[in-house]
């Protein structure tokens, strides 16, 4: 049962990323439940569930006897996509941007023990990444990947626009994903790399995704320079979403 319900959200997750790059177009109809499960290799109750997931949150509709049509602009994103800052950026019409300031493989903190399953001596690869949109730094990201994880992201190069998409390209799905947004004051590193003064307020998301199992991928504190982002959170009875946007 937790394997079923695991691979709908991924079949979700796959079909929100493919209309949210227009793949297609608004107003076009989505192929068939048949053509959908052998796609996804799942079953048609799979392919039904996720498609509940889509219409209940607004991305499509459906009458009786035809096939789901995407809707115009549709308003929500997986927890899963916002995982992916490179294709938030472009959405925007942005360039993403990244660079890798430092990393190292070291021992799991007792925080990241907790948040990523691991026993006590495990390793993790810790990486201090900024990005920037088309060339401004907008976000110091801290992210912590269990030793597995970790072999793939220090072989990537260190300016790669997106982790996520280098990782799914190697079979690593990201499929869900818990979020605590808070505010937190700039320490020297911020400050220095994002151009704000040492104590001043950052917009915080921390980020636990795990794989379509369930195991836990990757824990990361993010931190935005004030006026560059906005988050919203949408819950149906079918899901939840939350929707990363820009502000001025």
């Amino acid at each position: 049962m937790a394997a079923q319900q695991a691979r709908y959200r991924q079949v979700v997750a796959e079909l929100r990323r493919t209309i949210a790059e227009d793949g297609y177009g608004s107003g076009g109809r989505l192929p068939s439940e048949k053509s959908l499960a052998e796609q996804f290799d799942v079953s048609r109750g799979t392919v039904r569930q996720a498609l509940a997931v889509l219409r209940s949150d607004g991305v499509v509709t459906s009458r009786r006897g035809t096939r789901r049509v995407v809707l115009d602009n549709p308003p929500l994103q997986d927890f899963a996509e916002l995982t992916n800052f490179a294709r938030w950026a472009r959405s925007l019409g942005e360039h993403p941007g990244g660079i890798v300031i430092h990393q190292e493989q070291r021992t799991a903190t007792l925080e990241e023990q907790q948040y990523l399953r691991l026993a006590p001596g495990d390793e993790v690869l810790w990486v201090l990444r900024l990005r920037m949109l088309s060339g401004r730094p907008v976000m110091m990201e801290r992210t912590a990947y269990p030793k597995s994880v970790g072999e793939l992201v220090a072989q990537m190069p260190a300016d790669a626009d997106s982790v996520t998409d280098l990782l799914a390209a190697q079979g690593l799905l990201f499929a869900d994903a818990d979020h605590t947004i808070d505010l937190v004051l700039a320490g020297t590193q911020d400050a220095e790399h994002l151009g704000c003064a040492v104590g001043g307020p950052l917009l915080r998301e921390r980020r636990r995704s795990t794989d379509p199992a369930g195991v836990p991928v990757e824990w990361s504190d993010d931190r935005y320079l004030p006026g560059t982002v906005a988050f919203s959170v949408h819950n149906s009875l079918g899901s939840s979403a939350l929707t990363r946007r820009r502000t001025s």
